[in-house]
């Protein structure tokens, strides 16, 4: 009877932690100092991380630093191939430089591809030893089923993870280099004359939220790992996979909402990223979501909105509705 009881709380404890927004995306939010999930949906599920990815180039330039083969002050220049990132970018031209402390900014905030690449190239010589060194990362860090082919997560058909292994890189950037963590909860950076706002709006809807970092490619749609802070607790959400920036942010909102109200009863019952069970089948390959959030279909519907804005004096952004019209080659 007492098993029964215990089965039965487990079961209502889950029903009770399930978001109220509908997604069948991957998504998992967890305690970050302890590991403790809270609740995970297809929390092994391949995806691409789009400019997710450049969490870990953030963790390998930490690493380095710990390590003293660079400083906050080396000159990060801007390379040829640099230059041929799609965007977003700084748009520095050949030859340009900032410091890396400014180009760590830069990454997170503006999510800029061609600042990824600069940073590879000052830490570690070239993108190729770079990239080495985020799987290495991702290897010590157990990420298992994560690869990267690139620095800054436009599109690459071998460049894939799972919102655990994301989890897992997460909870490692907070618990080793919290030095850093003012850096994920910056809202705006300045280079020159030109000021960069984050792409990550739940810095400033979301009580409490303190980090770190949104992605987003057409096959992969709106990414988001989120962070954030009430009465010294804090909790982590990831969520891949989204149709749209707001739904994205609901999704987030969300879990992170529903987390905190469940926290206690999570930290007694809960199980860790280590040791939450692994599903049972799994795709050999990641979902490609192009068509459904960048597709024909979805094309369609942005020109009825934009023209409709417009019978109102509007133009499209003015009127709200694209703030997710991200071009396909972007990954921010």
């Amino acid at each position: 009877m007492m098993l029964r009881r215990a089965g039965l709380g487990l079961l209502v404890g889950a029903i009770l932690m399930a978001p109220s927004v509908a997604s069948a995306a991957p998504a998992l939010v967890f305690e970050p100092y302890n590991g403790t999930v809270l609740y995970a949906e297809d929390p092994d599920a391949q995806w691409f991380p789009a400019s997710l990815t450049k969490l870990m180039t953030a963790y390998v330039t930490f690493q380095a630093l710990k390590a003293g083969t660079v400083t906050p002050d080396t000159k990060v220049t801007c390379s040829q191939t640099a230059t041929l990132q799609a965007p977003s970018k700084l748009g520095l031209p050949v030859g340009g430089s900032i410091t890396l402390d400014v180009a760590l900014k830069v990454l997170i905030v503006k999510s800029a591809n061609d600042v990824a690449v600069m940073i590879a190239e000052a830490v570690a010589g070239s993108q190729d030893a770079f990239i080495a060194r985020m799987n290495e990362a991702a290897q010590h860090l157990g990420m298992t089923r994560t690869t990267f082919a690139n620095v800054n997560g436009l599109p690459d058909e071998r460049q894939v993870t799972t919102a655990r292994d994301l989890a897992k890189l997460a909870r490692a950037i907070i618990v080793e280099f919290p030095e850093h963590a003012d850096l994920f909860s910056s809202i705006q950076v300045q280079v020159g004359k030109k000021t960069m706002r984050t792409h990550n709006s739940l810095l400033v809807s979301l009580p409490g939220a303190d980090g770190m970092k949104t992605g987003f490619i057409c096959e992969s749609g709106f990414n988001v790992v989120a962070s954030a802070t009430r009465d010294g607790r804090k909790l982590v959400a990831v969520v891949l996979g989204e149709p749209s920036v707001a739904s994205r942010n609901d999704r987030a909102t969300d879990l992170l909402e529903n987390g905190f109200k469940r926290y206690f009863w999570k930290s007694l019952f809960g199980t860790s990223l280590d040791r939450l069970a692994i599903q049972a089948s799994l795709s050999d390959s990641p979902t490609h979501l192009r068509d459904s959030v960048c597709g024909v279909a979805r094309a369609k519907s942005k020109a009825r909105r934009s023209v409709t804005s417009k019978l109102h004096g509007l133009d499209a952004r003015g009127s709200g509705a694209p703030a997710n019209a991200i071009s396909a080659s972007e990954a921010n």
